[in-house]
C-alpha cells in the first residue's frame, strides 16, 4: 500500500473509531433520557427514546467490527470513549424533557455530520463495505434527528 494509502486507511479508522465512542455516548445519553423523561409527554418520549437507544445500541458492533476487518484495534475502554466522542456529558436526571429532545436532536445531528465526512474518507481508503453501510447509518442518524425534531413543533 503506498504512503497515500496508508494515510487514508488511518484517517477512516481513526474517524470509525471517533463514530465508534459517539455511539456508546449517545446510547447510554439516549437510555439515561428514557429512564429520566418526566410530564405529560411521558410515554411518548419514553419509548421514542428507548427506540432510538436500540437503534444505536444494535451499530456499535458492526462499527468495531469495521474498525477490526481495517486491520485496526478498536477503543478499548470508557476513558477511550470520553477521549474520542463529540457527545457531550449530560447527568442532570432533572433535565426537562423538552432540553432532552433538544440535545438528542443536536446530538445526533452532529453524528450525520460525522458520518457524511466518513463516506468521502471510506472511499479514499477504497473501503466499499464501509462505505456501502455509511448510506444506511446516515439515513438511520437522519430518521431520527427529523423525529426528534418534529418532536419539538
Amino acid at each position: 500500500m503506498t504512503q497515500t494509502g496508508d494515510n487514508s486507511k488511518k484517517a477512516l479508522v481513526d474517524e470509525l473509531n471517533a463514530l465508534l465512542a459517539d455511539h456508546f455516548a449517545l446510547f447510554i445519553k439516549t437510555k439515561n433520557f428514557h429512564w429520566h423523561v418526566s410530564g405529560p409527554r411521558f410515554r411518548d418520549l419514553h419509548l421514542l427514546f428507548d427506540e432510538q437507544a436500540i437503534e444505536i445500541r444494535d451499530q456499535i458492533d458492526i462499527i468495531g467490527e469495521r474498525v477490526r476487518k481495517n486491520g485496526s484495534p478498536t477503543l478499548t475502554s470508557p476513558g477511550a470513549v470520553v477521549r474520542h466522542t463529540q457527545v457531550g456529558d449530560q447527568d442532570d436526571p432533572t433535565l426537562s424533557a423538552e432540553k432532552m429532545v433538544e440535545e438528542l436532536r443536536d446530538d445526533n445531528a452532529a453524528l450525520v455530520r460525522r458520518l457524511k465526512n466518513l463516506k468521502e474518507l471510506a472511499g479514499k481508503a477504497g473501503d466499499n463495505a464501509t462505505d456501502g453501510l455509511l448510506d444506511d447509518w446516515t439515513d438511520m442518524a437522519e430518521q431520527r434527528v427529523w423525529f426528534l425534531t418534529e418532536t419539538l413543533r
